[in-house]
């Protein structure tokens, strides 16, 4: 074995004594309470059976080349449009993903002058973005702590970018974002906000929560993912057109990688087809959603987050025990996932349960009846 494959080996050693050793599984239950697919658009086939009624030529699997090789195209630059108006944005540039959205977004925009402040929860995208920026500085503020970023902000120096998410992917709550664009108003810094658990769910048919606040002359840059509730693939950064323009020159994420397939922008454009509809409404996701907080009153059982989105947590706090209530749901029929450090801190290990359209009373009733009655076998 050599000194590669030994350090390979040793590290995985170490993941499997903590209890923490990742590994791909095939869903196994029936029932959905794992997915980010919010609105069932891909579990119900709604973009599939759109796309099949499309021309061969915006079914097509390869690009050819990046944008700004053989990649570009006409329905791309009209997709961004239409992005950009339904967002309530100057423009839209897309992406391959939401993480290659943060990368080229952050490591773009900064150089050694540049102060990042970001949330303590924020994704690990956006977290790899300030690692490969050139920023002087970077600090974490404590999450949604508006007095602990206002402390940090009076501090920082050079230009300073603010970093928040709309939702956050784990915990499921909402940034204090009026809070947060009065601070970085006042402190002449630019403001981004990852959008992609909100995207679909929050704001006038989906728009996020930016717009549903009305804050979208106060944010520098929103990030919107596709993979969530739009039921595909791809992200968009939407902000101002000197922001698209320098994007294009200088995010490489965007500059050296092949550009999505027409196919994919097919599926794109009818998920934001779907969302403007006049018949579009989300409103039965958010009756579940209310009905899922009354369940967790009427449990008693401690350790939910407080979230009114989609993404419910329930903080256990063990490896063993985490991955033993996960595995008594998805015997029952309810695909449910652990999580578990390093995804989240020690010590806040988690059942994430995401909720869904097309989920039912029913299911939610199942799910606390089947996490009671294991809880309470162990006591």
């Amino acid at each position: 074995m050599n000194p590669v494959e030994q350090y390979m080996t040793d590290k995985l050693q170490e993941r499997q004594l903590s209890g923490n050793l990742r590994a791909l599984v095939l869903r196994q239950a029936e029932t959905d309470f794992f997915s980010n697919d919010y609105l069932g658009l891909a579990t119900h086939g709604i973009i599939t059976q759109q796309l099949q009624q499309l021309p061969a030529a915006l079914q097509a699997t390869g690009s050819m080349g990046s944008r700004l090789l053989s990649g570009n195209a006409p329905a791309t630059e009209q997709l961004e449009q239409t992005i950009a108006a339904f967002h309530d944005a100057e423009a839209a540039l897309l992406f391959n993903s939401g993480y290659d959205a943060n990368m080229g977004l952050i490591t773009a925009i900064t150089n050694r002058h540049t102060t990042i402040l970001y949330d303590e929860l924020c994704h690990a995208s956006i977290i790899d973005g300030i690692r490969l920026s050139q920023c002087a500085r970077h600090s974490r503020f404590k999450h949604n702590d508006t007095q602990d970023l206002k402390t940090q902000l009076q501090k920082a120096e050079g230009a300073v970018i603010v970093i928040a998410e709309s939702i956050y992917s784990m915990d499921g709550d909402i940034a204090p974002l009026h809070e947060i664009t009065a601070m970085t108003t006042e402190h002449h810094a630019s403001l981004i906000v990852d959008e992609a658990h909100a995207t679909g769910v929050f704001g006038k048919n989906g728009a996020g929560v930016v717009c549903e606040m009305g804050l979208q002359d106060k944010v520098f840059a929103r990030v919107h993912t596709f993979g969530k509730a739009l039921g595909c693939h791809g992200a968009t950064v939407v902000g101002g057109s000197l922001l698209k323009q320098y994007l294009i020159n200088f995010a490489r994420p965007f500059i050296y990688t092949t550009a999505l397939p027409p196919h994919a922008v097919s599926a794109i454009a009818t998920a934001y087809q779907y969302l403007s509809a006049s018949a579009f409404s989300n409103s039965g996701l958010h009756e579940l959603i209310a009905y899922f907080r009354e369940k967790i009153k009427q449990s008693g059982e401690a350790g939910w987050k407080d979230s009114l989105s989609s993404i419910q947590a329930l903080v256990i706090g063990k490896n063993a025990e985490t991955k033993a209530v996960a595995t008594a749901l998805q015997q029952a029929g309810l695909q449910v996932n652990p999580i578990l450090h390093p995804t989240v801190p020690l010590g806040m290990e988690r059942l994430r349960v995401c909720l869904h359209s097309f989920n039912t009373h029913v299911e939610i009733d199942k799910l606390f009846y089947v996490i009671n009655t294991h809880r309470c076998s162990k006591i």
